[in-house]
């Protein structure tokens, strides 16, 4: 969130969005072909575009725009919502029956996330526009996050970064010279050009090579845990970088979708992995 918020300050949102995808999947491409990956079958490449649709177009475009608007702090909260959004497409994507505790838990970070968003514009009943690109961007990551949890067990998880970056070259790309032609090269300071390295070669590439190994390996309900610590890195770094102010509301919204999550995301954890009860010793005869 910080190094987004710092990229679009002076770049494009459409550039930044996309254009971080273009500079990962010239890398991803090197990777691929130096290392004579096999193709992936036709089925795996309609499960590699759900993943390029969640976290290679659809978690950076929509960031990107909403981080216009609103501050990286403001950001980092509504998206604090994400590990319990990942541990539902997980639920659903594989059948997984959990009990009423943890959809509980869920809605309630979800909820939490909209208050703080209203809360932050005009009033408790309103979430803005940005807002509600921030919460397809949960949808949209978490969707990708567990396809590509499960597809990195089949084909590798920098296989499977690196596919879905390649697969999308496409679109990005079209959208990132549609970005050029129609505003040009924009005359950024160092600082964002820097950001904007960062965004495309660490976090849409560098990163997800180590998430989606981490996935891989799981259990998912496990590793998933690990995102928590985000928002509060987020907001951390924010305040470092951008000198944006963490006051109570922010404080307290943060802890509570936080809160939320952690306790949709340890419940399933619980229910996946149950401590396994000692078992009855067998009644002694007498004599």
């Amino acid at each position: 969130m910080p190094l987004t918020r710092l990229a679009v300050a002076d770049l494009p949102p459409l550039l930044v969005g996309c254009g971080r995808a273009v500079v990962a999947a010239l890398l991803a491409g090197l990777c691929l072909a130096l290392t004579r990956q096999r193709l992936p079958t036709s089925h795996q490449w309609g499960r590699l575009a759900v993943v390029g649709g969640g976290v290679v177009v659809g978690f950076p475009m929509l960031t990107s725009f909403a981080l216009t608007s609103v501050p990286a702090t403001h950001g980092a909260v509504v998206i604090a919502v994400l590990p319990a959004a990942t541990a539902v497409a997980t639920v659903l994507r594989t059948g997984e029956r959990l009990p009423p505790v943890f959809w509980v838990a869920a809605l309630a970070g979800a909820a939490a996330a909209m208050v703080f968003a209203g809360l932050q514009g005009a009033g408790p009943d309103r979430v803005g526009w940005a807002d509600l690109l921030l919460l397809g961007a949960v949808v949209a990551a978490a969707t990708g996050y567990a396809e590509g949890g499960l597809l990195a067990r089949e084909i590798g998880a920098w296989q499977t970064v690196s596919w879905a970056l390649v697969l999308c070259v496409p679109l990005t790309a079209t959208l990132t010279a549609v970005s050029l032609v129609d505003q040009g090269l924009p005359s950024a300071g160092p600082s964002a050009w820097a950001a904007f390295g960062y965004l495309g070669v660490v976090s849409t590439f560098l990163a997800f090579v180590a998430w989606y190994r981490g996935l891989g390996i799981g259990p998912m309900a496990s590793v998933s845990q690990v995102q928590l610590a985000q928002p509060v890195v987020s907001l951390g770094w924010a305040a470092l970088l951008l000198g944006e102010q963490v006051g109570p509301t922010t404080l307290l919204g943060g802890l509570v979708v936080v809160g939320c999550a952690a306790g949709a995301v340890r419940v399933r954890l619980a229910a996946s992995h149950p401590i396994p009860r000692p078992a009855p010793r067998a009644a002694s005869l007498p004599g």
